[in-house]
């Protein structure tokens, strides 16, 4: 039976179809030699605004992507994945902390803003539960199976780190304490030699940036916020001062400050009354994993086939939280990444949103990557004390693996980045509408409709017909092989208006 045929005999849009064979910012100007160490104060750190004011933050010149596809890209990545300054590195997120310190004789300033309570990057979900009863539990301290600062920077081995302070012998090693019961972290107080590198004090000071911002009641602000006495006005100092014992009695500070509002209730309270997860904590987490499991193993990502659908490309997480924001995903809903790469995206939705998120990826090394990521992200949110949604990552074609096409049956939002696929894959992937529900929404960066068209007696059977599309931009820095805007595709299975053009034709 024929499209038009199974419409007539009022049969629902569902045929079975043929299956297809990633405030306050420490960043410190080059000091004096003799007093200051070699430490950029603070990464990358996202602006502390609701998601729909930063997405469009410019990035500092030495910001990298992060892999976040590898099925789908522009062909233009792959000029850029050959270039040496656009490597794959997760980005180095530079918050800008500063500080006009008057004791200070060195040529490192600071710029200081207020503590900003800022809002969630999507709309709150009152269905969603943020924290992580287990981070929490009262059993006492776990050591969680995670990749620690010091084992991907230290001044053993590689010979790439050096002493963030003066001093002779081994650098101090400090244990950093997360909002939850769980055991801290441990880092070296070292810097990379090569500026591209994981940066273990950057990462510190993003951390207690992040915790002082999202996790502490406002009663309790002022131990961290300060701005002669707090914590963070006197780790900016210690960095200004080269001091690394100041540095260090500082995070121990820091880690009792923690560890008291963590034993007296007052963060899981704040979480408890939580119902969204702002963009900068969540850039923080996605950061913290990249840095540890595909950073040190980047290398691997550029071997794929040229002129093949198997191109690398990525979408920024600024942008995937503007797309969830646009679909208004929530919790209870299903998120699938068709041509996830190395797992960002998948993690992501799981994380920000708290939503089943599926991911499907055919290339091994991305796969491989991705599985890696996985199991830092269930260690790194209980560290952080968030229960993120669950995660699902498939190896294979997604036109042929069965979990994947079920699951696009009862998915609310499906992301595919199509821009570098093939005319045949983009006309295989749109059997798959026929299946999915009602309502169900599609995000391509290629629209599936062309342009202008209309439903007619002579194309009645397109699976095209069932899809309301809207096109939306995205702006700079959005997508990993241009520095420009561009333009994206939401598509909604909506029956509506071809159920209406068949009645109008049989009238």
């Amino acid at each position: 039976m024929g499209f038009f045929d199974h419409l007539q005999k009022g049969g629902a849009f569902s045929l079975q179809a043929k299956k297809p064979q990633i405030r306050k910012v420490v960043q410190t100007k080059p000091a004096q030699p003799s007093r200051s160490p070699s430490v950029s104060a603070a990464e990358n750190g996202p602006s502390p605004l609701p998601r729909s004011a930063s997405a469009s933050r410019s990035r500092e010149p030495n910001d990298k992507p992060i892999p976040s596809r590898s099925h789908n890209a522009s062909p233009s990545s792959k000029k850029r994945l050959s270039t040496p300054s656009r490597n794959l590195k997760r980005p180095s997120p530079v918050q800008r902390l500063s500080s006009d310190d008057d004791d200070s004789d060195t040529d490192t300033s600071f710029e200081v803003r207020k503590r900003v309570r800022v809002s969630a990057s999507v709309e709150p979900d009152l269905e969603r539960r943020i924290r992580s009863a287990e981070a929490f539990s009262k059993e006492g301290q776990k050591t969680l199976a995670m990749v620690h600062a010091a084992d991907i920077a230290s001044v053993q081995g590689s010979g790439k780190y050096k002493r963030a302070f003066e001093g002779s012998g081994a650098p101090a090693e400090i244990v950093l304490q997360y909002p939850s019961t769980l055991k801290g972290e441990r880092y070296q107080l070292v810097v990379p030699r090569d500026k591209d590198d994981f940066k273990p004090i950057d990462d510190i000071v993003q951390v207690v940036e992040v915790v002082s911002q999202h996790y502490i009641p406002e009663d309790a602000t002022d131990e961290f916020d300060n701005e002669s006495t707090g914590i963070k006005r006197r780790i900016r100092r210690a960095l200004a001062h080269a001091s690394e014992s100041e540095f260090c009695q500082a995070i121990t500070d820091y880690n009792n400050a923690v560890e008291r509002l963590v034993a007296d209730g007052s963060i899981a309270k704040h979480l408890d009354a939580t119902h969204g997860l702002p963009l900068p904590l969540v850039e923080r987490i996605l950061t913290q994993i990249y840095s540890r499991t595909v950073s040190p193993r980047v290398e691997s990502l550029r071997q794929y086939e040229n002129g093949t659908d198997n191109v690398y490309g990525e979408l920024l997480p600024r942008f995937i939280s503007t797309i969830f924001k646009e679909t208004k995903l929530k919790s209870g809903q299903v998120f699938v990444d068709l041509g996830s790469g190395v797992g960002n995206v998948v993690l992501q939705a799981a994380l920000e949103i708290g939503c089943e998120s599926w991911g499907c990826e055919v290339m091994p090394n991305a796969c491989d990557l991705a599985e890696l990521q996985q199991a830092e992200f269930k260690a790194r949110c209980q560290l952080w004390g968030i229960a993120p949604g669950k995660t699902h990552l498939v190896r294979g074609d997604f036109l042929k693996e069965e979990s994947i096409i079920k699951v696009l049956q009862r998915a609310d939002v499906v992301l595919i980045n199509n821009q570098a696929f093939t005319p045949q894959l983009n006309n295989e992937l749109i059997n798959f509408f026929l299946d999915m529900k009602e309502g169900c929404q599609i995000v391509s960066l290629k629209s599936f409709v062309p342009a202008g068209h209309k439903i007619q007696s002579r194309n009645l059977n397109s699976p095209i017909n069932l899809l309301t599309v809207k096109q939306r931009n995205y702006w700079s820095d959005s997508v990993s092989w241009t520095d420009v805007g561009g333009t994206y595709f939401i598509a909604t299975k909506d029956s509506s208006r071809l159920k209406k053009f068949v009645e109008e034709m049989q009238e």
